[in-house]
């Protein structure tokens, strides 16, 4: 059986706010019918009517509607959960001002200003004016300021603004001016109350960072039901040979794969319904149903008579690791990080240990290493983090595999790893390019940073932050930037993005000198990578841009696989390679 292993880390505790509120929203509109003469009855030039069906009255969909309860409580709820977990501080005012924008951006004659009262100009300068100028002026700021909406010049909505930060007042002030805007323009009520939600949202997290987002109660159901697998299946992959539906994929991870079903055969049955004849993706949706229920299939191969295979369906997560072998080295391309990842690694990693020339069931003794494995997270965009901190597990023996920062005391982590490396040190390296991203940076830098790997490529994209997810009223869903990822060394990821250790988008012929110059035990990368190490948060931008210049972010190509081979192939470079990045003990975590 192969082997897994758990990182011994702590994962994050959940935050959310599922809050789930039932809303009836009614509306009432009014249908014109137009009278019919009855059966036998004159019509007006004299002659009966005929006696035939009358048409059934045509009633218009009910007008979207703009609910004050919904809308308040969506708010009273968002304000809620951002005050604590931003990654800066901000105040309900400062959101609800960001967010108001919205109904501009929906609808360019509307706008939103917040006014503060002007103190009375003194008519004379005697003393007694002038004092009572300054009582004026003083009454003048504590006023509060009031939020205007108009529609052109015309004002369609005034109030005092309450203290900045109450939520409840807040969310009852930007409710009314909602609400007024909603009776005055029609460009509002076309774009319906979701559009109100949705735009307001929209500007608010534009003043934050790219990747803070809110998402409308339909999109969160999807995103909701892509997360946690709430369908069940069988992993099965389907294709189509004339008339007959064939198995292109079984997934891994999937129970048609522990049943022994293979890519190639035909399916002939779904629970005793034929297929012949069908599409590929009609039969596609058959094998769907709702977890742990019975399946029961009908698979024949060529030359043999038909089997019933039955099955329970099961959330299955998709295949995210595909594993080939590359001359002595093993090559596993990681495409992103679901809740299976680091298990299909750890299933992979298993069975280069236990056969290490790959070609052959292994005869050596159970220390011996592999050649050489090669990581390729070439376009992988990230996924779940705990799956990046597991899988740097199963390669490390010990240490820190990456910390999280927020303002929030519970966005901070430190996720360390231990348990032993699974392969006996056998050479690693991992290929990055500009696509590269969040998870798979961590698993990188991780790597890097405690001298188990090296990373070829070039400059990854840098995405650094982690979003929380928060469930509204509505059944909407806010993602909340809280927390930067800080790799091992103690630079921060965002921006930045990883320095690998060979750059391959500088052309040709610097590759081809830095491969010979780590032959020879140095590298040419080193400025670069001690600058990178070194940066600590806050990263000012013309820093950020200073260093990635080394290593200009491109898309990977085959010199990426050349240099990985060239690079295992030479002992004495891979040792050189891995020293080029600082000793943990000279560089801090702080």
């Amino acid at each position: 059986m192969p082997r897994s292993r758990e990182a011994a880390c702590r994962p994050a505790r959940g935050l959310g706010l599922a809050v789930c509120i039932l809303i009836f929203m009614t509306s009432t509109g009014s249908a014109r019918t137009q009278d019919i003469p009855a059966a036998g009855s004159p019509l007006p030039n004299g002659h009966p009517a005929e006696t035939q069906p009358s048409p059934a009255p045509v009633i218009p969909p009910p007008a979207p509607s703009f609910s004050v309860s919904a809308t308040r409580e969506v708010l009273v709820a968002a304000l809620g959960f951002l005050e604590p977990r931003t990654l800066e501080a901000h105040s309900a005012r400062d959101f609800c001002i960001w967010g108001l924008d919205g109904l501009t951006a929906i609808d360019p004659t509307l706008s939103v200003t917040e006014t503060h009262p002007a103190p009375p100009t003194p008519l004379a300068s005697a003393p007694s004016t002038a004092v009572a100028a300054e009582k004026a002026s003083d009454a003048s700021a504590q006023s509060p300021s009031v939020l205007t909406v108009l529609q052109g010049q015309t004002v369609i909505f005034s109030q005092p603004v309450p203290p900045a930060d109450s939520n409840g007042a807040w969310a009852e002030l930007v409710t009314a001016a909602m609400q007024a805007a909603w009776k005055q323009s029609s460009t509002l009520r076309d774009a319906g109350p979701d559009a109100l939600l949705q735009g307001f949202f929209d500007e608010l997290f534009n003043h934050l960072d790219p990747y803070s987002r809110y998402l409308a109660p339909a999109p969160a159901l999807s995103d909701r039901t892509r997360r946690s697998g709430d369908t069940g299946t069988v992993g099965l992959t389907l294709g189509q040979s004339g008339r007959k539906i064939v198995i292109a994929a079984v997934n891994a991870n999937g129970p048609a794969w522990e049943a022994g079903v293979d890519t190639g055969e035909h399916l002939v049955s779904v629970n005793g319904r034929t297929t012949h004849g069908q599409d590929a993706a009609t039969v596609q949706s058959w094998l769907e149903g709702d977890n742990h229920t019975s399946i029961t299939l009908g698979i024949s191969s060529r030359g043999h008579r038909t089997t019933t295979v039955r099955l329970e369906r099961t959330q299955v997560p998709p295949e995210t690791v595909f594993a080939s072998s590359d001359g002595p080295f093993t090559l596993l391309r990681v495409a992103s990080f679901s809740t299976q990842t680091a298990e299909e690694v750890s299933q992979f990693l298993d069975q280069v240990v236990d056969d290490p020339t790959q070609t052959a069931p292994s005869t050596t003794s159970p220390g011996k290493k592999a050649a050489g494995i090669i990581i390729d997270l070439r376009g992988d965009r990230g996924g779940v983090l705990q799956q990046a901190v597991t899988t740097a597990a199963l390669l490390l023996d010990h240490g820190v595999a990456v910390t999280t920062h927020g303002r929030n005391p519970l966005a901070n982590h430190i996720w360390a790893v231990q348990g032993g490396d699974m392969t006996n040190g056998t050479p690693v390296v991992i290929l990055v390019d500009g696509r590269t991203a969040s998870a798979a940076e961590i698993l990188a830098s991780a790597l890097a940073d405690h001298r188990r790997a090296v990373v070829i490529g070039s400059e990854t994209l840098g995405k650094g932050l982690v979003q929380v997810i928060g469930q509204m009223p509505n059944r909407g869903e806010l993602f909340v930037t809280w927390s930067r990822n800080q790799a091992p060394l103690g630079w921060p990821i965002q921006g930045l993005g990883v320095m690998p250790q060979i750059c391959t988008s500088l052309g040709t012929d610097s590759l081809q000198a830095q491969l010979a110059a780590l032959r020879e035990g140095h590298t040419l990368q080193g400025e670069a990578i001690q600058m990178a190490r070194a940066a600590r948060y806050p990263v000012p931008v013309a820093k950020i841009l200073e260093i990635r210049k080394h290593c200009p972010a491109a898309i990977g190509s085959d010199s990426d696989m050349e240099a990985a081979r060239a690079l295992l192939s030479s002992p004495a470079a891979y040792r050189a390679a891995l020293e080029s990045v600082p000793d943990e003990n000279s560089a801090p975590l702080h």
